[in-house]
């Protein structure tokens, strides 16, 4: 073996910390990587209650990890969604908690028209299963609202032109809904709109419409997004106000058309659809009133005919009333012999029951009576009085049970019953206070131990340079001024001066070690 040996390969190469070299490659990456545009389709996507959106960009062999914060999520015109392919652009970085790297993503759009139209046709498959499409869901408008609640922009031609419409037609009262028509605020505030109208109180100071039109005029696929956005479909779906859709022009079609009650294919067509004409509608009822007329007209006079004929048909009124005069006038003939008989019979019997009727029979009655009331009266205040003297004795008999001393008495155990509880609970909350403040003083104890200042009692010390602490010669030898922390206090080292100087010492044993210097 010789005397000095070679040194192991490797040896004098420097140490990384785990935060250095993370750091250390994270520099790097974004250096080399500002921003950057990836085109990939979405694979998973999560949406955590922070408000933050992470995603996964793919191809046929890789997948990069993205982030959109949360910031950046409310102004996207399109939110990812899975399976959509789309362009990212932003900055690559990393995320050392993980040891990943990732794209820190500040705009989304979808790559192409073919994009749209994949994502449109996904959506529509999958509220069709729901059942939102379905005709049986759809209700009737009805025939003449009193108000019509239009949701769409307020400084477009549009809503000039359902005005006009519905003035030339039959005007009505128009509640407008001010809303964005494109761009990312379209969809929330459409979907707003629609579940405010329905939120509003019939017959309340602002009257709730009877029929909502979602009006839009004509532009591209990307203009007219906001009206295939999931939450547009399903506030329109989930409306208890028939809904007509008048979006784009009559060929272009989003899916708000497809949940609503009727599609317009332009938004004129939509107040026409809205009310009826008042002229027309006008002469319809003229011309009804006038059939109502001749109809009644001809029916009165088929009434009156056929009441001529069944008059021909019915006997004189003196024949009518010839059987009845004839049974009068034989019911007038016994009717005297009658009254008599019935007064000689009712004579007979009055002279009979008036015969038993003598005053003595009364007085001996009255008498009778007289008597037995005596005798019942007689028996009357010997029995009110045994009444009375049984009440007096039962109610005797429980006032000497409520005695006031036995009432005391049982006052008093109950009141030292209550002083025994409060002392336990007092002694109780006593040992739980004072096992408290023992496991404080035991957490206190074990925070002194764990310090770093019960490091520094046994011979060690912390070296700082320009703010930092200093692990190492090379930091120490570029740092302007050095500060070392011993247990008893503070050194200054180098600065403007050239010498240290020592902070205040504290009283106390010296370290029974050196520094590391």
């Amino acid at each position: 073996m010789d005397l000095i040996d070679d040194p192991s390969a490797g040896l004098n190469s420097p140490e990384f910390s785990v935060t250095e070299i993370s750091g250390a490659i994270k520099r790097v990456i974004e250096g080399e990587f500002g921003h950057v545009r990836i085109r990939g389709e979405v694979g998973r996507v999560s949406r955590p209650r922070s408000g933050h959106v992470y995603l996964d960009l793919k191809d046929d062999k890789s997948v990069i990890s993205g982030v959109i914060w949360k910031g950046v999520t409310a102004r996207l015109e399109t939110q990812p969604e899975e399976g959509m392919e789309v362009v990212a652009t932003g900055r690559v970085t990393t995320f050392g908690g993980q040891s990943k790297y990732q794209i820190v993503i500040e705009d989304i759009k979808p790559a192409g028209m073919g994009a749209l139209m994949a994502l449109l046709e996904k959506r529509k498959k999958a509220l069709a299963a729901e059942g939102l499409f379905d005709q049986s869901r759809k209700r009737p408008l009805p025939y003449l609202p009193d108000v019509i609640g239009v949701v769409t922009s307020p400084s477009g031609a549009v809503i000039r032109d359902i005005l006009h419409r519905l003035r030339d037609r039959f005007p009505r009262k128009v509640l407008i809904w001010p809303v964005a028509v494109q761009g990312a605020k379209c969809a929330p505030e459409v979907a707003r709109a629609i579940e405010g109208f329905n939120a509003l109180t019939p017959g309340g100071a602002l009257p709730r419409p009877d029929l909502l039109i979602v009006a839009r005029g004509g532009g591209s696929v990307e203009d007219l997004w906001g009206f295939n956005e999931e939450i547009v479909a399903r506030a329109a779906a989930a409306s208890q106000i028939p809904l007509i859709s008048a979006v784009g022009h009559e060929t272009d079609t989003t899916l708000i058309d497809y949940v609503s009650d009727r599609r317009a294919p332009t938004p004129t067509a939509a107040a026409e659809l809205a009310v009826p004409v008042r002229h027309e509608l006008s002469a319809w009822l003229d011309s009804q009133e006038a059939r109502m007329r001749v109809l009644l007209s001809q029916g009165l006079s088929r009434r009156d005919q056929r009441l001529r004929d069944m008059a021909r048909a019915l006997p004189r009124a003196d024949t009518l009333l010839d059987g009845p005069r004839q049974r009068l006038d034989r019911a007038a003939e016994k009717l005297e012999p009658a009254l008599i008989a019935g007064v000689q019979r009712r004579r007979v019997r009055l002279a009979d029951v008036s015969g038993s009727l003598r005053p003595s029979t009364l007085r001996q009655r009255v008498g009778q009576d007289r008597r037995r009331l005596n005798e019942i009266a007689a028996r009357l205040a010997p029995a009110l009085d045994r009444l009375i003297a049984a009440r007096r004795d039962r109610f005797e008999t429980r006032a000497r049970g409520f005695r006031p001393a036995a009432l005391e008495r049982d006052r008093a155990r109950k009141a030292d019953a209550f002083a025994a509880l409060v002392g336990r609970l007092s002694e109780a909350g006593q040992r739980q206070t004072r096992g408290w403040r023992q496991r404080i003083d035991a957490l206190d104890r074990l925070r002194e131990t764990l310090s770093y200042k019960a490091t520094l009692a046994r011979g060690y010390a912390v070296v700082r340079g320009d703010g930092e602490v200093i692990t190492g010669t090379a930091a120490a030898k570029k740092a302007a001024m050095l500060e070392i922390e011993f247990a008893d206090g503070r050194v200054t080292v180098g600065g403007a001066g050239g010498g240290g100087r020592a902070a205040p010492r504290k009283a106390g044993k010296p370290p029974e070690q050196g520094s590391l210097f």
